[in-house]
């Protein structure tokens, strides 16, 4: 085989950066490998000449570059570029990459193969992607469980219009990651200059009057209607939509603990927490709001109630196992449909609508006793209970126009029910297995950098995340995080399941409970120390307040503060 260099002309690189400039991407979000010096080559040419790129981000792992662009498309709702390494790689970002689709993100990842193993002509791939690299049915056969869309750019010359098409595919509802495996030799290969037309947002979608005006006589007639959703709030417009639909009804809004984001303040007198069970025997009417998977178990189904389904696509097709026991559907875009119901809210019976006010109205005001009753004893609790943590940072919060973003599991409730979240994208939920969290803040720190972005965290779910590239990528790209860890020590929703299904077991007679002990971990804030990061360890009531105001104000000043609170449970 004969060795050949470029030495002039452009390439399967230069195609693929002019594809990028046509998705309208801002940035690549690149975890290095081998296959993309052609993609960094045009890159350095483009930067030495002037010419337009989306910005460039070097990642030392998978899991943070996928969640990056994730965190930044929860905000920028636009695709962005992500490059893996081979098969490996892309295995590697798998989670993330799940993740993403779960959280309806669109983005177009890409990594590559060798189709000539060193055997052709011209470049050598390098001996790795004969031995260690390749996988049978290439990597979009490996990518096709956990992506929208998977396939494989064959040739130099339709590869930019593959990946215009990618990020067609990957932003049209339910939006989510497509992945195009781009081999070695198509990068490598010359380019006639032939570029992909500039992509435009997608087109909207509406319910039309005859199939909206039914579901408007619906409510009317309904004597105690409950709306449920889990990501309005993701919708463009969605979060504010559903507000004024909801106010104009005079319908509460139940949040469940499957909610992905902020759907609907939670001060707001309407919010009527997250448990669905108290109106599965009382509703008669239940609007599933974007809510894919509304009732647990899915068996379990509202004695009573008609069921209006309001979502673009309510049977999601990654979704293995899905029960909604829809009444009607309105498959127009959600903000659009919510608001052509708020216009029909004309002619109520006011008796009706005074009854289920003066209902939620109880129950809001029950519900702000009961959260103040408990921060009241949280604030007097030996130790530092986690109420206490979510209610301090809630105080100190106000006013900052803050992200919140939740990696926690056995808190999630707490962290919800007590930081009460109030505006359009100020709340996300990490999507997908756990170990994710800090990158998906980087993320959104990156597109929201006026912002502050707090990380709330459990101990396990720290440990599972990819802390070091994590905090490099925090220094190098300058994306302050306040990151709060809940530590109590263990993997408390492991144990608790394991007392629940051998509530009398051996483990509960010997007490050895295994596979959930993490009391052996150092101190958790010491990783960021080498980073030159602000670290704090707190183990006492007094001292939790004055901890997070330091952290804040070194947040402020740009620089990450990670404080690890040791909490009671």
């Amino acid at each position: 085989m004969t060795e050949s260099t470029h030495t002039s002309g452009i390439d399967g690189g230069d195609a693929f950066v002019a594809a990028f400039n046509a998705v309208g991407a801002d940035y690549l979000f690149c975890s290095s490998g081998s296959e993309w010096a052609p993609v960094w080559e045009s890159l350095a040419r483009r930067h030495r000449d002037g010419e337009p790129a989306p910005q460039y981000l070097d990642l030392t792992h998978e899991t943070v570059a996928v969640g990056m662009a994730t965190g930044y498309g929860l905000l920028r709702r636009r695709p962005q570029g992500v490059l893996l390494h081979a098969a490996p790689g892309l295995l590697q970002g798998s989670m993330a990459v799940h993740g993403a689709l779960l959280a309806g993100v669109p983005m177009v990842v890409a990594s590559s193969e060798s189709t000539t193993y060193g055997d052709a002509p011209g470049h050598d791939p390098g001996g790795q992607w004969y031995r260690n690299l390749s996988i049978v049915g290439g990597p979009h056969g490996v990518a096709q469980p956990f992506t929208k869309w998977s396939n494989e750019a064959a040739s130099v010359h339709t590869l930019p219009t593959m990946i215009t098409r990618a990020a067609e595919l990957s932003w049209r509802a339910p939006a989510g990651p497509a992945y195009l495996n781009i081999p070695l030799e198509i990068l490598l290969e010359d380019w006639d200059g032939r570029e992909a037309k500039p992509i435009v947002a997608p087109g909207s979608t509406h319910s039309s009057p005859e199939e909206v005006d039914p579901v408007a006589r619906m409510i009317r007639e309904a004597a105690n209607p409950v709306i449920v959703t889990e990501t309005a709030g993701r919708e463009a417009g969605g979060f504010e939509a559903l507000v004024a639909f909801a106010e104009a009804w005079n319908i509460p809004v139940v949040e469940p603990d499957s909610a992905v984001c902020g759907n609907f303040p939670r001060t707001h007198p309407l919010h009527a927490g997250s448990d669905i069970g108290p109106w599965m025997d009382t509703a008669d009417l239940i609007l599933l709001v974007n809510c894919r998977a509304p009732f647990y178990p899915p068996s379990r189904r509202p004695s009573k109630a008609r069921i209006v389904v309001v979502d673009e696509v309510p049977q999601r097709p990654h979704v293995v196992y899905q029960v909604l026991y829809a009444d009607r559907y309105l498959e127009g875009n959600v903000a659009h449909t919510l608001r052509q119901l708020t216009k029909r809210a004309k002619d109520l019976d006011d008796e009706s609508v005074a009854v289920r006010r003066a209902a939620q109205e109880a129950r809001s005001a029950a519900e702000q006793d009961a959260i103040e009753r408990t921060e009241s004893q949280a604030a007097q609790a030996e130790g530092i209970d986690p109420v206490l943590v979510a209610a301090t940072l809630r105080a100190l919060l106000d006013g900052r126009d803050a992200i919140v973003v939740d990696e926690t599991i056995t808190h999630s409730r707490v962290v919800k029910r007590h930081l009460r979240t109030a505006e359009p994208d100020s709340y996300f939920y990490v999507q997908g297995g756990l170990g994710q969290g800090i990158a998906v803040a980087l993320g959104v720190k990156l597109a929201a950098r006026e912002r502050p972005v707090v990380l709330t965290i459990g101990d396990g779910a720290f440990a599972y995340n990819p802390v070091i590239a994590s905090y490099d990528a925090s220094k190098a790209y300058e994306l302050p995080l306040l990151i709060v860890v809940f530590n109590n020590r263990v993997y408390k929703s492991m144990n608790l399941n394991h007392r629940r299904f051998y509530p009398e077991g051996a483990a509960a007679g010997t007490g050895e409970w295994l596979g959930t002990d993490l009391h052996r971990l150092p101190r958790l804030a010491g990783f960021a120390e080498p980073f030159g990061m602000h670290t704090e360890t707190v183990d006492t009531r007094d001292a939790l307040g004055p901890a997070l105001e330091r952290a804040l104000k070194a947040v402020a000043e740009g620089t990450t503060a990670v404080v690890d609170v040791l909490v009671t449970r």
